[in-house]
């Protein structure tokens, strides 16, 4: 029979199950009364002064800034955007535009082309492998045209520096734009596993990224930084053929305002406060695991956790606090993931570990 569902506890399941940090909601209050021109376009005080924050987070008043409202659109409008029509974006085997976007990078004309990195991590290694292949016979294959990676990983992973500027030298050296999937950007940049990465490192060195809103304390939301020339022309038609353009776009504006406002007393915009906040009860949360005889998968440093457990455990934690198998080892072991959000409190994370405690 099916096992029914006893939720007891929060869910652990991802870092969107909520809707919106307080403060993103009383902006989106605050303002519902306005009236503002459509689609994020000029004459919206709200967009332009978002794109205003998000240039000076990043050091660059070069840049264009353009809203997307998920991560799927702002991966597909990106990568499509910087490629032509022989190319393809060199990306690890679980990127997420070659695993959880249903081909829409492939519907739209173009090819992943994945390495055979194992650890979420693109190295220059790999992608060179799949450089010197793809272009071994010439115009009789796809060309590899841009490199995309995630910030965090698929895996929880944070990049570093030195292995950030390691990729980006390479992509430099192959004439290739580099892409940064941002959707959880922010959890990364606040993970202690940084090593002296910034945002300002970022928008210094990538083609185009994006700082992701819908994973971290907004209603949705994904704001796009580009530089790159082909991007820049392409974005604006890209983002209305394939059904990105929000009509009401002034509600991506007002998050994102919200999010990076410095306060008054000088201290940390939202957006990093809310990240951090996430960080922090996941660390807690994988020490306290790791006490219980847990072992993790991976060495994540960001909000999500994995661990291996028995399928039996797997669907107590899955029963219990939503918990997803994120793989399964063929061994009658799974990997089950854990996510925090910035609502995610320390009693939350107190009462999951008491009930792993006993499994």
């Amino acid at each position: 029979m099916p096992r029914e569902p006893r939720l007891t506890m929060r869910m652990f399941r991802n870092d969107y199950s909520e809707g919106a940090a307080p403060e993103v909601l009383a902006a989106l209050v605050a303002t519902n009364d306005e009236q503002t021109p459509g689609y994020t376009e000029e004459g919206d005080a709200h967009c332009e002064r978002a794109r205003e924050l998000v240039r000076a987070a990043c050091g660059r008043d070069d840049v264009d800034v353009e809203f997307c409202v998920g991560g799927t659109s702002a991966n597909v409008i990106g990568v499509t955007g910087l490629l032509r029509d022989w190319e393809g974006a060199v990306c690890t085997p679980d990127a997420h535009i070659n695993v959880h976007e249903t081909g829409a990078v492939a519907a739209c004309g173009r090819t992943v082309l994945p390495t055979d990195d194992r650890d979420g991590f693109l190295t220059p290694e790999a992608a060179e492998r799949v450089w010197r292949f793809q272009t071994s016979t010439g115009r009789h294959m796809t060309r590899p045209g841009c490199v995309y990676i995630s910030n965090t990983t698929e895996l929880g992973g944070v990049w570093d520096l030195a292995r950030f500027d390691a990729i980006c030298d390479w992509a430099d050296d192959r004439g290739l734009p580099v892409f940064l999937d941002g959707a959880r950007l922010g959890s990364a940049l606040t993970s202690p596993a940084a090593g002296g990465l910034t945002l300002e490192h970022i928008a210094a060195r990538c083609g185009a990224f994006y700082i992701g809103g819908t994973k971290n304390g907004l209603l949705m939301g994904e704001a796009m930084v580009i530089s790159h020339p082909r991007l820049r022309e392409a974005f604006p038609y890209l983002q209305k053929e394939r059904g990105g353009l929000l009509a009401k776009g002034r509600l991506l504006g007002v998050q994102f305002e919200a999010a990076f406002a410095r306060p008054a007393d000088g201290g940390e915009a939202l957006y990093w406060r809310l990240a951090r906040s996430a960080n922090e009860r996941a660390l807690r949360l994988r020490a306290g695991m790791c006490e219980l005889g847990f072992t993790p998968y991976g060495d994540s440093a960001s909000n999500q956790q994995f661990f291996v457990t028995s399928a039996e455990q797997r669907d107590a934690f899955e029963a219990a606090c939503g918990a997803e198998t994120f793989y399964d080892l063929g061994d009658g072991r799974v990997v089950t993931r854990f996510v925090c959000s910035w609502a995610t409190g320390e009693k939350d994370v107190d009462e999951l570990l008491a009930f792993a405690a006993t499994l």
